[in-house]
């Protein structure tokens, strides 16, 4: 862990919702949006040595806990704000969510979203929303959506039905902590919640904090769109330069004004690292009434994904995964209580590929070389009998420059049977008379080339 450079007390007076609001909005839902299961979970169990319980929003109509902010806040609007229409800006999750209000409550919605947004989401959008709804992709991120939905509310006096900063839809969402407080009949020691736009955080922080204040609470955000950590560090929502559109559901450049207010008035610790601003230290996060930040690799995201569907059946989005990813890399406290959001199940098979490789990466089982070939006969052959290890496999073989007569450059990636034999394959590199050159992950080459 890199050395603490600094630390900061994060605290406002006074939140900007109740558990009231939210028990409110679970009234409000129940006759559209049913319970989502808490599965006790044998394996997470098993690995951490507390008592883990999935809650499975990833069994809603809409495959996301989204329909219960975006429900909670459409059945409130005024039948002169239903006349006029509504508009949403989304990365998928919350369009599906609007979508499928629209058609049940018979208002007309143009919802905004991404051109990065997988298909399956927006096949899902238009599949709930039928004609009810108008869908526009513009942009390559949400904030880019979201722009484009804040024009057109302006242009024809729609009502905007924002993703999380807004107090209806965060008591919609915060609806979950009063259903798993019910269900497990007890307070947990710990809850793991992912952030986005922070909506589900500030929900169901808000109802810990009064129903069930000995409860702990853990936001986690992709480390490529950590806008939350970024808005505690700088004690107000900050612009990300950029972010990674991979956990598409959880990738917003800046946090909402409200899930900002909420997270600071649970107060907590910031301890900002060399080069990127983590809320969490080596300590248990589960004690009395704690609140922390961290930001898991989008590598280990896609390790989360992979072993939820492998041994569980359960098939997550990558933001839908972000809570359980968190599990491994925190000390959770033995014999604890602890419930872990699994957010979303809006995943494409097609994307399965990408995710697979990610986690190789992540897992250290993959790896890429720029190898100098020789242009004469038996070149690779050498290669394999002398660099490769039995276990070892070659996944990629690309030429990459052939204008060059003498040797040719080409992009080889390699997949170990076993994260220790790297050392080995190394060595063997550095013996061989063959010229090979490793790329490092996140480095401009490895981003251009692979």
């Amino acid at each position: 862990m890199s050395p603490i450079a600094d630390v900061a007390e994060v605290s406002v007076t006074r939140p900007p919702l109740t558990a009231d609001e939210i028990d409110a909005a679970a009234k409000r839902i129940s006759d559209i949006i049913e319970p989502t299961p808490l599965q006790f979970s044998p394996r997470l169990s098993a690995s951490t040595g507390a008592q883990v319980y999935l809650k499975r929003e990833d069994l809603t109509a809409v495959r996301s806990y989204k329909l219960r902010g975006a429900y909670n806040l459409m059945v409130q609007l005024t039948a002169t704000e239903r006349a006029a229409g509504v508009v949403a800006a989304s990365a998928g999750n919350h369009a599906q969510g609007v979508a499928f209000a629209c058609r049940a409550m018979g208002v007309r919605g143009r919802i905004y979203v991404p051109t990065t947004t997988p298909k399956q989401k927006r096949d899902r959008i238009r599949v709930h929303g039928g004609e009810f709804v108008e869908l526009i992709a513009v942009g390559e991120t949400y904030d880019a959506a979201a722009a484009a939905a804040a024009d057109d509310v302006a242009r024809t006096g729609a009502t905007m039905v924002p993703p999380f900063d807004d107090p209806r839809t965060a008591a919609g969402q915060g609806t979950i902590a009063a259903e798993f407080l019910e269900q497990l009949g007890t307070a947990p020691d710990l809850v793991i919640v992912p952030v986005g736009g922070g909506g589900c955080l500030a929900g169901i922080g808000t109802y810990l904090r009064e129903r069930a204040p000995r409860t702990g609470l853990l936001g986690v955000e992709p480390a490529g769109a950590a806008s939350m950590t970024a808005a505690l560090v700088a004690r107000g929502p900050v612009t990300l330069p950029e972010i990674d559109p991979f956990v598409d559901g959880a990738a917003v450049r800046r946090i909402g004004d409200l899930p900002y207010q909420a997270a600071a008035s649970f107060g907590g610790r910031v301890v900002s690292h060399a080069s990127l601003p983590l809320l969490v230290t080596n300590e248990s996060p589960t004690g009395t009434g704690s609140f922390r930040m961290m930001q898991i690799d989008e590598g280990a995201i896609c390790t989360a994904m992979l072993d939820l569907y492998q041994n569980e059946g359960i098939i997550a989005e990558p933001a839908g995964a972000l809570a359980t990813a968190a599990l491994a890399e925190v000390d959770v406290e033995p014999g604890s209580t602890v419930v872990v959001l699994v957010s979303g199940g809006n995943n494409d098979v097609s994307r399965y590929g990408e995710i697979i490789e990610r986690s190789l990466v992540h897992r250290g089982l993959k790896h890429y070389f720029l190898v100098d070939f020789p242009q004469e006969p038996g070149a690779l052959r050498r290669f394999l009998d002398d660099v490769l290890g039995p276990d070892d496999d070659i996944t990629m073989f690309e030429y990459v420059k052939r204008n060059n007569r003498e040797t040719g450059a080409a992009l080889v990636g390699i997949e170990l049977g076993a994260t220790d034999d790297l050392a080995s394959l190394l060595h063997r590199i550095e013996e061989s008379p063959i010229q090979a050159e490793r790329l490092e992950p996140g480095s401009p080459a490895y981003r251009y080339l692979t």
